[in-house]
């Protein structure tokens, strides 16, 4: 099966700063990663397509990572940040390469549990809607309630819930996390990744079957034909390597049907974010 990883990161840490790369906690990432690094591992795991995120609130990363898309076999799509609240977020996205199939936020610093909700973010949600691109959702679960009321107020937009919303999977809460993902995903535009599991897990004891339940949610409650694989490469690093988190999805959807798996494993991804092959 050809798959296509729909989220992960690269960064340059002699191009521009990282201060979310805490000297401590996150010391095992807290290097230079590029394309290069992660070729070898995406092939042997029969990756043959990325989607390449963005991490930094930076109009000049998503710039750097269009042209790398460019220059590159393995990249299929951009999803890169602009400042959703300017009055020219339309013009802002115009003027940007081609290679961009998505827009994100990192919502989850956000102090407003209630931040999607502002006239201004609204406003250029709709830019990213009229530009016909994705719209990556990066919420904490309290943070869920608005982001129903958005994907609610904007049916034209697709809209790509990243990491399960992050749900408490160390302590093995799911309540009201999954209550709130049952409510979402019965807006039709929104997707949903399978991605970011094993660091929201206990870093150095998770199995698989810690992440089932969260797993099995999102399947049941998007449906597999609205859900996609990504690594969240090389975060998980953090918990896991490229190809133990490659094994924890073929794990979890091992119960689907040969067609289903491949919606998961690519073809949700190519709907979603309008890639080509």
């Amino acid at each position: 099966m050809n798959r296509i990883d729909a989220h992960h990161h690269v960064w340059d840490l002699s191009a521009r700063p990282h201060a979310w790369l805490d000297p401590a906690r996150m010391a095992p990432v807290r290097r230079t990663f590029t394309l290069d690094d992660l070729a070898e591992q995406a092939a042997v795991s029969g990756v043959t397509g990325t989607v390449l995120v963005q991490v930094l609130p930076d109009l000049d990363e998503t710039r750097d990572f269009l042209t790398l898309a460019a220059e590159s076999s393995l990249v299929s799509g951009v999803v890169g940040w602009i400042d959703l609240t300017e009055p020219g977020a339309a013009d802002t996205l115009a003027a940007l390469p081609e290679g961009l199939v998505g827009v994100r936020h990192g919502v989850q610093s956000e102090a407003d549990p209630a931040w999607l909700n502002r006239p201004d973010v609204r406003r250029g949600l709709a830019a990213v809607a009229e530009a016909g691109l994705a719209y990556d959702l990066l919420t904490l679960p309290h943070q869920l309630p608005a982001a129903i009321d958005t994907v609610s107020a904007l049916p034209e937009l697709t809209f790509v819930l990243d990491h399960l919303s992050k749900p408490p999977i160390a302590s093995g809460e799911l309540e009201p996390w999954r209550s709130r993902i049952v409510e979402l995903a019965a807006r039709p535009n929104v997707f949903c990744k399978l991605s970011g599991m094993v660091t929201e897990a206990d870093w150095g004891s998770w199995r698989t079957s810690d992440l089932r339940p969260y797993a099995e949610t999102v399947l049941e409650a998007f449906g597999p034909e609205r859900v996609m694989f990504g690594s969240d490469w090389p975060v998980c690093l953090l918990a896991a390597g490229y190809d133990q988190v490659v094994s924890a999805a073929d794990e979890l959807v091992a119960g689907l049907s040969e067609s289903e798996r491949g919606e998961v494993f690519a073809g949700t991804a190519r709907r979603a974010y309008r890639l080509g092959g």
